[in-house]
C-alpha cells in the first residue's frame, strides 16, 4: 500500500509550519470529523506518512511521521486512496526534527527536513529491503550505509529565473511538481561557496537589460573553481558582459548556454580546466568534465561510493573489468589504477572523449568505445569478446534491463550495479538472481540528505554458494 499513487503534480502550499498545502485554484476536500485526526502508521517509500481513515481508505499525508497524530485534510481524493496534508499537528513524535532552511515547506527541494537524519537514512535503507523483497529477494542483513556531512554538500543545482508581470525578478527553485518558482535567500544543502553566490545573482538578474531572456542559472562547484552557467535565450552582448563582469569580480569563471533549440556553450572568458579528484591505486586521479556532463553532486558520497566498489572487486594486476555506463570515468578511472585491464562503454560519443581524455591525463590505459547499451546483443557481443571477469554499471534511472539480459546469456564472475533509482535496480537484480547470480554486498549510499532520492549498490557473483556479509 505505501507505493500507491504518486505525488500530485501541482500544488501551492499555504506556509504555515511548512506543512498546510493546497492544490491550485482547489479547495482541500474535506474529511468528516471522525476522519479528521488520523495515527500516521508508517512512511511509505517516497516519505510521505501513511494513515488509514475511519472509513477504511488510505491516506498519504506530507510531512507526516509514525506514531504521529495529525488532523489533515484532504487535497486530493482518488478512488483506492486520497492524500492530504497536516492542518494541526495534534501529537508530535520524538524524531521530528526542526527544518534546517528557512524555506522548507515551500521549496520544491528537502522534502524530508522534518525527520532526524538518522532516521532519514534508516527509512532509506528499509526502502530498499523491502523493495528487494517485493521482488522475492531477502537480504541476509540490513544493507550497509555510505553517508556524508547533512548540510553543504552539493556541488552542482540549477536555479530557476523568472520576471513576473511586475516586472519583478525571481530566482530560486520550483515548487514540487509545479511550475511556480519559489524565491530563495539562500540553500542549506549547497557547498557554501555556491550558496554565497545566490544574493549577489539576485542583485545582477534586477540589472540586466533583458532578465526575462534568461531562463535558468546552473551552479558548479570544481575543485579550482566555481562556474555559473547562464542559460540565454537570446543573444544580448551588453548583457554578457555583465556576467563576464561579475564572474571577474567574483572570482566564477562565466559561461553562457546561448539559444533556444540546440544551445552553445560560449565561456565569457578564458575556458577554466572543471574537474574533481578521486583517489586510485597509490595516488589521486583527476578527473576532468564539462557544464552538461553528470557527475555525482554529492562529492564526499562519491569517493565512498567509488572506494567501496574498489574494496568489493579487490582487482589483481591485468584483471579484465568493463565498466558500462561508464561516463567519464568515474569508476573505470580507480579500477584500472589499482591494477585492472579496463574496457569503458558508453552511449554518447562526447563522453566517450571524455573518458579517453581522462585516461590519458592521468596516465592510464582504458579501451573506451562507444556502444547502444540498450542493445543486448551487442551488449552480449561484447561480453563473448572480452571475457570480462567483472562488470561495474552505473545506469540511468530507467536501469540497465538488456545489459542483465545480455549478463545472463553470457555470465561474468562479479556484477557491481550502482543505481539512483531503488525501484530498476530491485527489477534488474531479480532479473540477474533467477539467471544465477547470488547477491553477497549490499549498500545504501545518501547521496541526496533532506530528500526520498538514494543511491544503491550491489555486488552480485555468478555461482557464489554461500552469500557472505551483505552489509558494506
Amino acid at each position: 500500500m505505501a507505493m500507491l499513487g504518486k505525488r500530485r503534480p501541482t500544488r501551492q502550499r499555504s506556509g504555515v509550519s511548512g506543512l498546510q498545502r493546497r492544490l491550485d485554484g482547489a479547495p482541500p476536500v474535506a474529511l468528516s470529523t471522525a476522519d479528521a485526526a488520523v495515527v500516521i502508521e508508517r512512511l511509505a517509500h517516497d516519505g510521505r506518512g501513511v494513515a488509514r481513515a475511519d472509513s477504511g481508505k488510505t491516506l498519504f499525508v506530507e510531512g507526516a511521521l509514525p506514531g504521529e497524530r495529525v488532523e489533515v485534510a484532504v487535497h486530493r481524493s482518488r478512488k483506492r486512496y486520497d492524500e492530504a496534508h497536516i492542518r494541526e499537528l495534534l501529537e508530535p513524535v520524538a524524531g521530528r526534527a526542526e527544518p534546517p532552511c528557512a524555506h522548507y515547506g515551500q521549496c520544491g527541494g528537502c522534502d524530508m527536513q522534518h525527520l532526524a537524519v538518522a532516521a532519514q537514512r534508516e527509512h532509506k535503507r528499509r526502502v530498499l529491503t523491502e523493495l528487494l523483497a517485493r521482488e522475492g529477494i531477502e537480504l541476509v542483513e540490513p544493507p550497509g550505509l555510505l553517508a556524508g556531512e547533512p548540510l553543504g554538500y552539493r556541488r552542482r543545482a540549477r536555479l530557476g529565473v523568472k520576471v513576473d508581470a511586475q516586472g519583478e525578478v525571481h530566482l530560486g527553485f520550483r515548487a514540487r511538481h509545479a511550475s511556480r518558482l519559489v524565491d530563495i535567500q539562500g540553500c542549506e544543502v549547497l557547498v557554501p561557496e555556491l550558496a554565497a553566490l545566490i544574493g549577489p545573482l539576485r542583485e545582477l538578474l534586477s540589472e540586466l537589460e533583458a532578465p526575462r531572456q534568461v531562463g535558468h542559472l546552473e551552479l558548479i562547484a570544481a575543485d579550482s573553481t566555481q562556474v555559473v552557467v547562464v542559460r540565454q535565450l537570446r543573444d544580448n552582448r551588453a548583457d554578457l558582459q555583465r556576467w563576464r563582469r561579475f564572474g571577474e569580480v567574483h572570482g566564477v569563471a562565466a559561461a553562457c548556454l546561448l539559444g533556444r533549440q540546440e544551445p552553445s556553450l560560449e565561456w565569457l572568458g578564458e575556458a577554466p580546466t572543471l574537474g574533481y579528484r578521486l583517489p586510485g591505486g597509490e595516488r589521486e586521479l583527476q578527473l576532468d568534465f564539462a557544464p552538461g556532463d553528470f557527475v555525482q553532486v554529492n562529492e564526499q558520497v562519491n569517493r565512498d561510493l567509488v572506494a567501496t566498489a574498489r574494496q568489493w572487486l579487490a582487482p589483481v594486476a591485468s584483471q579484465r573489468v568493463l565498466d558500462l555506463f561508464a561516463g567519464i570515468g568515474n569508476f573505470g578511472l580507480p579500477l584500472a589504477a589499482d591494477g585492472a585491464s579496463v574496457t569503458a562503454a558508453e552511449g554518447s560519443p562526447a563522453m566517450v572523449a571524455r573518458l579517453a581524455h581522462n585516461a590519458s591525463r592521468n596516465g592510464l590505459a582504458i579501451d573506451a568505445l562507444q556502444l547502444d547499451l540498450n542493445d543486448q546483443a551487442a551488449v552480449a557481443e561484447l561480453l563473448a569478446r572480452l571475457a570480462p571477469e567483472a562488470v561495474v554499471l552505473d545506469p540511468p534511472r530507467d536501469g540497465a534491463d538488456a545489459v542483465c539480459r545480455a549478463l545472463i546469456e553470457r555470465p561474468v564472475s562479479q556484477v557491481v550495479y550502482i543505481a539512483c533509482d531503488p525501484a530498476t535496480l530491485a527489477r534488474d537484480a531479480a532479473r540477474l538472481v533467477h539467471g544465477g547470480y547470488r547477491i553477497t554486498r549490499v549498500a545504501v549510499a545518501d547521496m541526496f540528505v533532506h530528500t526520498s532520492h538514494l543511491e544503491s549498490l550491489l555486488l552480485l557473483e555468478h555461482g557464489a554458494t554461500q552469500p557472505s556479509s551483505q552489509g558494506a
